[in-house]
């Protein structure tokens, strides 16, 4: 069955790899990402404050972004018109992706450059795009006019946590924000179609026979919700350059030491710096 499958899968590609020569295409995916997020009640309030906070981070983490396409390159950015607006610095969320952003990537020569605005610094990240050891399933499924594949592998992640906040105007509260780590083990499930001949996707997905339409990626869903083909207009792609330059492994560095400076700041705060500081990422 595997064989036939692989078969029928190679003659899609072939079929293809004219239309694959010379062309561009835009992809749009909606993003969305499950929450548990748990609040002790008798110190904020009651529920109505979780309830208020869930719905402020459901609008942080459902989100519209631009996958610009060619054969080999793509950058991914969020669609600027649907980004949801400013909290205002009552809640800050720090997400695995660091901030707003573009990512490129260069599936040719498995690159990628990642131009990131953290704590009001750009940052361009260059690194080599890590190989992901993709099983192909023969499971199919339409995703608009597309026939799609299944395709899965296995990865360890850490989920990271952190969560702090005062509850009296009367009281100090001197410590510094709680921080768990969990490492957890979880299959990533994804949805590629030949008929796009692309070895790309969304985020960081990418080495199957096909564009990726959909990703399900622990907590994370991430679904195309629109494609065009050659559009009318000509696209560029181009790679961010504006930023200091920094390997994937400097900045995650940069990221854990401004994590401890602002967890040393939060010591010295009184309780009129009211807030709540929520950490998700792995």
């Amino acid at each position: 069955m595997d064989a036939i499958f692989r078969l029928v899968l190679l003659i899609l590609c072939s079929t293809f790899s004219l239309f694959a020569q010379d062309f561009q295409g835009l992809a749009t995916y909606k993003t969305q990402r499950k929450l548990d997020l748990k609040i002790d009640s008798t110190q904020v309030g009651g529920g109505e404050m979780q309830k208020q906070l869930m719905a402020m981070l459901k609008k942080q983490f459902q989100k519209t972004y631009i996958l610009t396409f060619d054969k080999n390159t793509s950058i991914y950015k969020e669609d600027e018109a649907l980004a949801p607006p400013s909290t205002g610095g009552s809640i800050m969320v720090i997400s695995s992706m660091g901030g707003s952003g573009a990512l490129y990537k260069d599936v040719k020569h498995q690159s990628f450059t990642n131009q990131q605005e953290t704590f009001g610094k750009q940052f361009i990240i260059k690194d080599s795009l890590q190989p992901i050891e993709w099983k192909l399933h023969s499971d199919t499924k339409n995703i608009g006019n597309y026939t799609c594949y299944k395709a899965t592998y296995t990865k360890e992640i850490e989920e990271m946590s952190m969560m702090t906040f005062s509850s009296s105007d009367d009281e100090q509260n001197d410590e510094a924000p709680t921080t768990s780590t969990e490492t957890e083990i979880i299959t990533v499930t994804a949805w590629y179609t030949p008929q796009i001949p692309v070895s790309n996707g969304p985020e960081s997905y990418q080495g199957l026979p096909g564009l990726i339409l959909e990703v399900n990626d622990g907590d994370l869903t991430i679904l195309c919700s629109k494609i065009t083909i050659n559009p009318k207009n000509p696209i560029e792609i181009s790679e961010p350059k504006k930023g200091k330059q920094v390997t994937q492994k400097e900045y995650n560095e940069i990221m854990a030491k401004k994590m401890e400076e602002m967890n040393e700041q939060y010591r010295g705060r009184g309780s009129d710096d009211k807030g709540i500081e929520i950490r998700v990422g792995g």
